[in-house]
């Protein structure tokens, strides 16, 4: 049982990044993720969640309009797009998988992947 976080890089402001979870070992559509990151010296923060559904639910006021989180059960892949980065963006982005009731985000994680590093520069 897997969880592979990739996509991250050195960017410039304004720029963007599409960062992947790829799950293997256990079935996609059965859970809901969240993509979390944190940032140096900073706790980690829950960033967007997807419900096994495909709603989405954003954790944190500065993603809004410019992370998009979308989900392929067929690929076995939950993805988060990223657009207009900010400095402040810079962080390791992970993601979680947890199961959850219909239309809800998880408060338990199954899985965790490792993460990806987005660095952003001004």
């Amino acid at each position: 049982v897997q969880l592979q976080a990739s996509g991250g890089g050195l960017v410039q402001a304004g720029g963007s990044l599409r960062l992947s979870c790829a799950a293997s070992g256990f079935t996609l559509e059965d859970y809901a993720f969240v993509w979390f990151r944190q940032a140096p010296g900073k706790e980690r923060e829950g960033v967007l969640c997807i419900t096994k559904g495909g709603g989405s639910t954003y954790y944190t006021d500065s993603t809004k309009g410019r992370f998009t989180i979308s989900r392929d059960n067929a690929k076995n892949t939950v993805s988060l797009q990223i657009n207009s980065l900010k400095p402040e963006d810079t962080a390791v982005y992970s993601c979680a998988a947890g199961t959850a009731v219909a239309g809800t985000c998880p408060d338990v994680y199954e899985y965790w992947g490792q993460g990806t590093q987005v660095t952003v520069s001004s």
